[in-house]
């Protein structure tokens, strides 16, 4: 992203967004509700258009990367009574691979190699309204990695996911940016944040990327009598505060928006 700014409407969510994610990263997407993360993921998958500045993925347009970017959503609508299959939905993520709309040995091999990654193998013949919510989130997960994209977006992805689950799914998430996949992952859970990414996007209105190591991680329990994480940034953070930021002039007011990065 360089210098980006979007508004519904008159109401500016997000001003002067610049940063740049190198492959094989794990990110992980922290902020407060309403500070524009779901905004900010959908102006990387294209749904969106920024007023101002360019936003490049692989080097193309976000609309143009799309087959290469797996997406997976904090909410799954589906029709409880539409009669398809945990594997039937996996085999979703392969309809661009397919040829003439058929599938074939390479993409059911892919199928149940994704259902086996988050550990669903055991499910696939069973209806996927019959699953509780964090299996049908390991299936949608499921459903990306099948696609074999070279870059995912995760919306909360353990929301409802329970704790050896989810320990087993960042685990996994680490194994693909080995393999060459990048990973995006908005997350409330800064505690799994700090012991698993290796770069924290700061979303409040604008944003800031930082590496772990320049973020510090602090535990409160006295006033919380549990554990609650927080983020621990430079006192002139504009992240933290961006009520200065949100002011400064609009960087890419010179360029139209998606335009070139000359």
């Amino acid at each position: 992203m360089r210098d980006v700014c979007f508004a519904y409407g008159d109401q500016e969510v997000l001003h002067n967004v610049s940063f740049s994610i190198a492959r094989q990263e794990l990110v992980a997407i922290v902020g407060p509700n309403g500070g524009g993360k779901t905004t900010l993921l959908r102006l990387l998958l294209g749904e969106l258009q920024p007023r101002f500045g360019s936003i490049r993925i692989f080097g193309v347009p976000p609309t143009v990367a799309r087959s290469r970017i797996g997406y997976v959503p904090q909410a799954i609508p589906f029709d409880p009574h539409f009669p398809v299959s945990v594997r039937e939905v996996v085999l979703m993520g392969r309809v661009a691979k397919a040829r003439l709309g058929l599938f074939g040995k390479k993409d059911h091999a892919a199928t149940a190699d994704a259902l086996a990654k988050v550990g669903m193998s055991g499910f696939a013949g069973c209806a996927f309204a019959e699953l509780s919510g964090g299996e049908r989130q390991r299936v949608m997960i499921a459903q990306a990695l099948a696609g074999g994209s070279e870059m995912l977006f995760f919306d909360e992805p353990v929301a409802n996911v329970d704790a050896e689950h989810a320990s087993q799914l960042y685990n996994l998430f680490k194994e693909l940016t080995s393999g060459g996949v990048t990973v995006l992952m908005v997350s409330h859970n800064l505690g799994v944040v700090t012991g698993h990414a290796t770069q924290i996007l700061c979303v409040n209105r604008t944003a800031g990327l930082h590496a772990i190591g320049e973020v510090a991680s602090q535990t409160f329990t006295e006033a919380f009598g549990g554990s609650l994480m927080a983020l621990q940034h430079g006192t002139d953070c504009h992240v933290l505060d961006p009520s200065t930021a949100m002011h400064t002039p609009h960087h890419g007011a010179g360029r139209e928006a998606q335009g070139t990065d000359d």
